[in-house]
């Protein structure tokens, strides 16, 4: 079945188990049917001559004895089914967050985050409960109802046909709400995933909607969604409210059916009354199937719903993959050529660039400069391959982009944001990321390259505070200079710093690139920035305008050109004259 494809390996991974549970549920059924038998010959024998007392307490202990034993039966296929399904449920989590670590970045601009945590809760669960319980109910349907079945037909073959006659009607019952069931659920489904997506909004965002006092509005847009997923459970609720009482319905049917024939065929001695005790023990036990499969249909149901949600996600195919490789590269030197570069995110969006060429040697330093909006970010997320660019058109150190594996690609280039993305982790932590056995000294020593010792050794902790969730509690700059200490301690070969150093003053800035150029001797460095006085060292700077290149030398041949860099900077220097 399609469906299951993801998670049959680890039910074969799994399957030695699983038999010894189901062998185990055999044993456990043979011995309360074995029971059964016991007790019908007890009461067949009381008004026999020679049967004594010692001969009644002997069957009970008995029975006591098989009990116990089955007791312990119970625990051990408990640790087989459901420790098994939470290992199977450890896996399956392991292969989805694999998966979506491969997914490239567009897939994250379509999907919320709400969505994909829903499938990591609720989804989940509702598969853990199907491994779990489903191999354990449908062995124990089917032993218990098959050995059910052969003794009640030994006793009376009539009686067994009127017991069962109301069943065909079960499978009726269970067809129609079964797919209502999974209808219902998938809707479930989807507003938790919904309302999971609101509520991480809104505590992410919590700074904004304090600051815009949208602290009801939030709560309305919560309420709403929540009476929403409210509503869908309910639905869903009334349908197991008569889908459970019309099965109790039938099984009572047949209850009635047997004491009224299975009473006559006793009063008329065609069975004993041991038969006819014995007769209603395996009813009973032939109840549970029936209840059973109202169960199983409904773990079946929100299972397989939720197995079809985490397939959508697993069938997703990363964009972002090694192809064609040269296995030979193991390092770059940070030569770095852009040829004719064109590209659209879509192709119904306009075009980024208009076949963009620069050229830059290893160890030099490159600066992007443009207004807003004209594809600075964009060139640095092609060279990273957080997009995929055309083939052809960016070779690093002679070698075809897509030739670079994507290992040696990002181990190599080490990329500072303008939006930094920090850990709710320990400072030293979040600086040691890309490098997790660096040393305190080496922590130490980048960060004060950085300008942000000082500031860290001022908190309560020193490197060992736990920042905030995304580093809510420290400042635009400190966050900046935390993430560039964290690129310095890598020492990559190509590091590029797209605007990282906005929220830090003029003053630091320059303090900070000062020792970046020291540090980053014959090293590639790529630098974009909307201040001139970050890139005026820079051995090369390109100037971007409408999806080319309008200018491009270094910071005196620009000026001499009286174009776009040189009214930049004519501007700025105005800016900061008045705010001196």
């Amino acid at each position: 079945m399609k469906t299951f494809e993801k998670v049959t390996p680890f039910i074969k991974k799994n399957l030695h188990k699983l038999v010894f549970g189901i062998l185990l549920i055999i044993v456990i059924d043979a011995g309360q049917l074995y029971t059964i038998k016991i007790m019908q010959k007890a009461i067949d024998n009381l008004d026999k001559t020679g049967f004594t007392s010692q001969m009644l307490l002997n069957a009970s202990l008995l029975i006591i004895g098989i009990t116990i034993f089955i007791t312990l039966l119970r625990y051990f296929w408990r640790i087989a089914f459901i420790g098994t399904a939470w290992s199977m449920d450890r896996d399956l989590r392991q292969m989805y967050y694999d998966h979506l670590m491969k997914l490239s970045a567009n897939f994250y601009n379509k999907t919320k985050t709400g969505d994909l945590m829903a499938y990591a809760t609720n989804d989940m669960n509702a598969i853990r409960m199907l491994l779990a319980f489903g191999f354990v109910i449908g062995a124990d349907i089917i032993v218990i109802a098959v050995a059910s079945l052969f003794f009640m037909v030994d006793i009376s073959l009539k009686l067994t046909l009127f017991a069962i006659l109301p069943t065909p009607f079960l499978t009726i019952i269970i067809m129609y709400f079964g797919k209502k069931i999974h209808a219902r659920f998938r809707k479930v489904q989807k507003k938790f995933a919904s309302m999971s997506g609101i509520v991480q909004e809104s505590i992410s965002g919590i700074r904004v909607v304090k600051a815009f006092v949208q602290e009801e509005a939030e709560l309305e847009k919560m309420s709403i969604i929540a009476r929403d997923y409210m509503d869908e459970n309910i639905g869903l609720v009334k349908i197991f409210a008569l889908f459970h009482p019309a099965m109790f319905l039938l099984i009572n049917a047949c209850m009635g059916i047997v004491l009224i024939f299975g009473g006559q065929a006793a009063i008329l001695h065609d069975i004993s009354m041991g038969e006819f005790v014995a007769f209603f023990q395996y009813l009973g036990m032939l109840v549970w199937p029936m209840i059973a499969i109202g169960w199983i249909v409904n773990l079946f149901q929100r299972g397989t719903a939720s197995l079809k949600r985490l397939n959508s996600i697993l069938g997703v195919d990363p964009e972002i993959v090694d192809k064609d490789i040269d296995e030979n590269i193991s390092s770059l030197k940070g030569k770095i050529f852009f040829k004719n570069l064109e590209f659209s995110y879509t192709p119904e969006t306009p075009m980024i660039f208009d076949g963009i060429s620069f050229e830059i040697e290893a160890g030099k330093t490159l600066a992007i400069v443009g207004r807003t909006g004209c594809g600075k970010t964009t060139v640095i997320d092609l060279l990273s391959r957080v997009y995929n660019p055309p083939a052809n058109s960016i070779f690093l150190d002679d070698n075809e982009i897509y030739k670079v594996p994507l290992d040696i690609l990002r181990s190599n280039l080490v990329m500072v944001p303008q939006e930094i993305f920090l850990f709710s982790d320990t400072v030293a932590n979040n600086i040691s990321l890309g490098k997790n056995k660096a040393s305190r000294e080496e922590i130490e020593e980048v960060t004060k390259k950085a300008q942000v010792y000082s500031s860290i050794r001022e908190f309560e902790n020193g490197f060992d505070t736990v920042i905030g969730e995304r580093g809510v509690t420290l400042s635009g700059g400190q966050k900046q200079r935390l993430a560039i200490a964290r690129a310095l301690l890598t020492d990559p070969n190509i590091l590029i710093l797209d605007d990282a150093l906005s929220a830090v003053d003029t003053k630091t800035e320059k303090s900070i690139l000062d020792d970046l150029i020291k540090m980053r001797k014959d090293k590639t460095t790529i630098i974009i920035s909307h201040r001139i006085s970050s890139i005026q060292h820079a051995d090369k700077i390109i100037v971007l305008n409408e999806g080319k290149i309008e200018e491009e030398g270094n910071h005196k041949q620009l000026l001499t050109q009286n174009g776009i860099y040189a009214d930049i900077y004519e501007k700025q220097q105005i800016e900061e004259k008045l705010s001196e």
